[in-house]
């Protein structure tokens, strides 16, 4: 007969192996024209899976990471394009396209969980980005802010975001 401590020692194993986050949360910092921009997502792993198109569909909005909403934060107030960006914590979702340019948005909502209660009246922001796609592939995707700039990298796509 198992004693109550070695059956809770068991459930505590399968429940930590089961909820273990397969995606962890990721932070990235950097600066662009002395603006602090923070960048908090999900980082998943490509793991021999077909990303673009199946994992993550074509034009439908994807919340560009991993489970709750991928967030980013500016210090001060940035030019993105032609949009003023006002200091604070935005939503970040993505439309990847097959054949044409990708949809970046920056969200006024910047809790929700993924992309589930997206909603396009929210949007400050929508520009779009030309994704290059190189030879290597990216295993995890990764966010950085260098040169002005936040850049995307995940699989073999690529693309930069200027900030000023």
């Amino acid at each position: 007969m198992i004693s109550k401590f070695k059956l809770t020692l068991v459930f505590l194993f399968i429940t930590t192996i089961t909820f273990a986050q397969v995606s962890p949360r990721t932070q990235v910092s950097g600066i662009a024209e002395d603006v602090v921009i923070d960048i908090d997502y999900g980082a998943p792993s490509v793991k021999n899976r077909t990303i673009w198109g199946e994992l993550v569909p074509y034009g439908k909005v994807w919340r560009a990471g991993a489970n709750e909403n991928t967030t980013v934060s500016f210090s001060e107030d940035v030019s993105i394009a032609d949009t003023i960006v006002p200091a604070g914590k935005y939503g970040f979702f993505i439309i990847p396209n097959e054949n044409d340019d990708w949809t970046v948005i920056l969200s006024t909502k910047n809790d929700a969980w993924g992309s589930n209660r997206y909603n396009q009246e929210n949007d400050l922001l929508r520009l779009k980005v030309t994704p290059v796609f190189e030879n290597k592939s990216q295993e995890v995707l990764a966010y950085s802010v260098k040169e002005n700039k936040i850049n995307f990298a995940w699989e073999k796509a690529r693309f930069t975001i200027p900030v000023n």
